[in-house]
């Protein structure tokens, strides 16, 4: 594993634990001798986690749109800094640069980014490890929803069993080198007996 990308909030969030937590992520990154791939931005979770890898010796790439380099103040001391046209064309470049995925605490648009890139997990579009870094327990809600969905038979297990999720950087990152993505060939079965 080469390059991670991470979805995360350009706040800070109410507590102290989720700066901390996006630090101690981009610790182990570059202890690991893996680049972040993230959005860019020098503020927030996004800031907090790409000084943590740069102040620890490792790489950091940003993908930011052009509208938003001024909004979001792109980080200036980055590794590299990729400017693109939209949103869309953010997560198209920050998936081909990644060779997994983990979300940290954010809000809509962390979500939006998280779900995209796991729904064209589950379509086989890719087959790349996706985590979530629960934080403080910032996440459980989201992790009971997936547990909801698959319980009410609106997301197959092997699908549900992807969110690989853990409180630690060093855990989420040691399910990442193990992972195996589930075999896709039909996504949807026919209820029809």
């Amino acid at each position: 594993m080469k390059s991670i990308a991470v979805f995360c909030g350009s706040r800070a969030g109410s507590s102290d634990l989720y700066k901390e937590g996006a630090k101690k992520l981009g610790q182990e990154l570059a202890a690991r001798n893996i680049q972040l791939i993230y959005g860019g931005s020098s503020v927030g979770m996004m800031g907090a986690i790409a000084n943590a890898v740069l102040e620890s010796g490792g790489k950091v790439i940003g993908v930011m749109p052009d509208f938003l380099d001024n909004k979001e103040r792109s980080h200036r001391n980055l590794t590299d800094l990729i400017i693109v046209r939209s949103m869309h064309e953010r997560k198209q470049k920050m998936s081909d640069l990644a060779d997994g995925f983990v979300a940290l605490p954010g809000g809509p648009g962390t979500l939006e980014e998280f779900f995209e890139i796991f729904t064209w997990a589950q379509l086989g579009l890719h087959q790349k490890p996706l985590g979530i870094l629960n934080i403080n327990h910032y996440f459980d809600p989201l992790v009971s929803i997936f547990n909801h969905m698959a319980n009410e038979a609106f997301m197959d297990e092997k699908f549900r069993a992807m969110a690989l999720v853990d409180s630690e950087p060093r855990g989420l990152l040691d399910q990442f080198q193990a992972y195996h993505p589930p075999k896709v060939e039909v996504y949807l079965k026919s209820n029809n007996t």
